[in-house]
Order: C-alpha cells, then sequence, then structure tokens
C-alpha cells in the first residue's frame, strides 16, 4: 500500500520514494512507489501530473485489488530509487477549486437546505449538481455571498481521522461509505465538516473568491458552474476584455451595453421585417411581369421557365407558388450556384406531376438528387455551367408540353 503524502501536506511538492513495483499498461511503463505527493484521480478532483526521475507522468489511478497508487509514466524510470515533483500550477489550482466547493455546497445547505449531489471538477469548469425544486436564482445568489465571505473570513481549516465508530456519532454535511477502518474528514473552521480525500488549501482565504458563473436545470438537478481563485481571474479577465471591446464598439458604458444590444436587435428585427415585405412585394412585381410577359390566354397552358443567378432559393420558391395560384400554369426554375437548383411546380389540372418531370431531368446534373409531390418538387446537382441547367429545363418544358398532348 503507498503511503499518500499528500494526505498530511497537500503544499508538497517534491518528494524521494522507493519503486516497489514496474509494469508495462497500455505502452507506458506503470510504477508504484513506496509514498507518494501524487494525487490519483478519485472524488470528483483529476490526478495530479509532474515528473518522476525526469520522465512526465500522465496518468494516476487507485489500483482497487491493493489500493496501490499507480504512476503512469511516459518514459521509463529505471532506477530503484526515485525523486518526483507534482505540477504545482495544477495542484493548486485543484486545490482551491475543491475547497471553493465544500464552502459552496455548505452554503447552499444553509441558505435553500440544498445538499450537493454531485461534483464534478474539469479542466476548464468545476460543477455541483443540486435539487433544483425551490431553487431560485435569488437563493442561488445568496449562496453566492455567504460561499465568498466565508473565503473572505480566512478560516482555518484542517483534516482529522476518525473510525467507523466514531463517524457515526458525528453530523457530516456529506456521510461517507461505511466500509473502511479510518475515515478523513476535512473541517473549514465552524462552518462545514465532511468526509473528503481530496487536496485543500488550509485556509480559506486562499480560495480567493468564488463565482457562479452559470445555472442550468436538469430534469429534476439544478447543476451549478463556478470557478475559483485563479480560474475566477482569468475568467473575469477574458469576459471584461469581452465588455471593454464591446464597449468601445458601441461607444457606450458596460452598464449601457445591455440596452444598446436590445436597440440593435430591435432595429435589425424592424429591418428584417421591413425587407420581407419589400422582397414580397418585388416578387408579385416579377410574378406579374412573368405572366404578362408569356401568357397570352388564361385557358391555354403556360410554361414560364428562367434560370435565376445570385438569388436567395426561398425567394425563387415563393415566385413558383404565386405564378401557379393562377390556373394552367407551370413554373420551371433553376437557380445557380455552390449546387444547381431546379424548382418546378404546377397548378391545379396538370396532368404530369412535377415530381415525374424531375426525376427524368436530373440526370442532366451531375450527383442530381431530390423529390417532391405532384404540385412541387425541387431537386438540386454539382455546379457545372449554365448551358446544362438551361438544357435541363428546356427538357422540362417539353415533358411538360408533351404531357398535355401539345407539341412545341
Amino acid at each position: 500500500m503507498t503511503k499518500r503524502l499528500y494526505y498530511d501536506n497537500a503544499y508538497c511538492v517534491a518528494f524521494q520514494a522507493k519503486v516497489i513495483d514496474r509494469f508495462v499498461l497500455d505502452n507506458h511503463q506503470a510504477v508504484i512507489l513506496d509514498q507518494t505527493c501524487f494525487y490519483p484521480s478519485s472524488g470528483g478532483q483529476p490526478h495530479d501530473t509532474g515528473r518522476i526521475n525526469g520522465a512526465q507522468v500522465v496518468d494516476v489511478y487507485v489500483r482497487e485489488s491493493d489500493n496501490a497508487v499507480v504512476h503512469i509514466i511516459d518514459g521509463n524510470v529505471i532506477s530503484d530509487f526515485s525523486e518526483g515533483e507534482i505540477d504545482w500550477k495544477r495542484r493548486f489550482d485543484h486545490m482551491q477549486q475543491h475547497t471553493g466547493q465544500h464552502i459552496l455546497s455548505q452554503a447552499f445547505v444553509r441558505i435553500a437546505k440544498a445538499p450537493t449531489l454531485s461534483f464534478h471538477l474539469g479542466a476548464d469548469i468545476a460543477t455541483i449538481d443540486l435539487p433544483k425544486d425551490g431553487l431560485t436564482p435569488k437563493l442561488v445568489e445568496e449562496a453566492e455571498i455567504l460561499a465568498n465571505e466565508i473565503v473572505w473570513d480566512d478560516r482555518l481549516i484542517h483534516s482529522r481521522y476518525v473510525g467507523q465508530e466514531d463517524i457515526e456519532e458525528i453530523s457530516l454535511r456529506k456521510a461517507p461509505d461505511l466500509n473502511g477502518d479510518q475515515y478523513r474528514l476535512i473541517e473549514i473552521e465552524d462552518f462545514d465538516l465532511c468526509a473528503c480525500g481530496g487536496t485543500h488549501v488550509s485556509r480559506t482565504g486562499e480560495v480567493g473568491i468564488i463565482k457562479i458563473v452559470k445555472s442550468e436545470g436538469r430534469g429534476d438537478e439544478l447543476r451549478i458552474e463556478f470557478h475559483c481563485g485563479r480560474r475566477a481571474l482569468n475568467d473575469y479577465r477574458e469576459k471584461n476584455k469581452v465588455l471593454n471591446n464591446l464597449s468601445a464598439e458601441f461607444t457606450t458604458s458596460f452598464k449601457e451595453l445591455e440596452s444598446s444590444v436590445a436597440r440593435l436587435r430591435a432595429e435589425a428585427k424592424a429591418s428584417r421585417n421591413s425587407l420581407k415585405r419589400k422582397t414580397k412585394q418585388l416578387i408579385a412585381f416579377e410574378v406579374e411581369e412573368m405572366l404578362r410577359s408569356a401568357r397570352a390566354d388564361e385557358d391555354a397552358l403556360t410554361v414560364i421557365t428562367k434560370i435565376f443567378l445570385d438569388r436567395d432559393l426561398e425567394e425563387i420558391r415563393m415566385m413558383a407558388n404565386q405564378i401557379v395560384r393562377n390556373p394552367n400554369c407551370v413554373a420551371l426554375f433553376g437557380l445557380t450556384g455552390k449546387r444547381d437548383q431546379l424548382v418546378f411546380a404546377s397548378s391545379e389540372g396538370i396532368r404530369i406531376g412535377m415530381d415525374q418531370v424531375l426525376a427524368q431531368v436530373l440526370q442532366k446534373l451531375e450527383d442530381g438528387s431530390g423529390g417532391g409531390s405532384a404540385k412541387f418538387a425541387q431537386g438540386s446537382g454539382l455546379a457545372a455551367n449554365t448551358q446544362l441547367l438551361r438544357q435541363a429545363l428546356e427538357e422540362a418544358q417539353e415533358i411538360v408540353i408533351k404531357s398535355e398532348g401539345l407539341t412545341i
């Protein structure tokens, strides 16, 4: 069994140890030491990284069979004597986040009687999951305020061990599984007591600040995302940079950004609505002109074919649908682009289905595909040249006219 030096001193960075076992695991060397400062992944907290005899430690875990700490090495540790050094920046970050979680979890218990259901400490964000029922935004804010007051009180944090008989008599925020002889408790002075095997700072002031950055409902639970210490500073720095850039762009203070963005969104919405109205008017005018040019007799078949350049596909669809509101009309449209588009529509009474016409002419286009109904069909193919698109429309027109018993 490996002696875990971080239990007694989370600030231990360098250590010496004997190699008591080594083996190969997934093409990496794995070593077991008689003692270690490397924290293994457990309890929601990621493992430490660092070096052993100069070789990079890429993973650390506990072997269930004998509780030994296994170090996965990117390299080789040949000597039976080892010198290890952990990545202190990563360790201290985990200490800040984990202690911050204890403080925040107890704050939610005191403010909202909401126990922490789960905890996850990731590379970029830390989260706790709480029962959602009754947990309002105001209570979330109050819990954050209380948590930071505890941080600024700079309260003492210490660990102690108790046996199974004693732990049953102690009031804990979160009780451990009773399957061992000794239990490690983390106590925050006059505030929180919890069973935990993780690494923690020695005073709450070292957490720096606890900032909730997001709360999100997930079924019956509320997920709280938060940053502590250096992570909170980095998050603030990035957000402050964005706010300053936006303030300069809008020539306003950050306090007025929300109203400026709301005003801009309203103006953009009004502009889009105005554009839609004008587009509809333009389309109505274009449809009227096409019908006037192509239609001599309302009782006769009118087939309108046209190739459009640099137009929105939805506008082409709207034009086709407006044309076929008139009796005895067929619209056969092409649109050039990254993929050439075909839009076919017909009014009631046309014998052949537009889906049938489309199926027959798609072979004119490379990688042609599409489908639809008897009254409306749409397809596309890889863009080639306008001539191929024109040939497809001419063939479609011929098919429609012949189906009506007419000749071109």
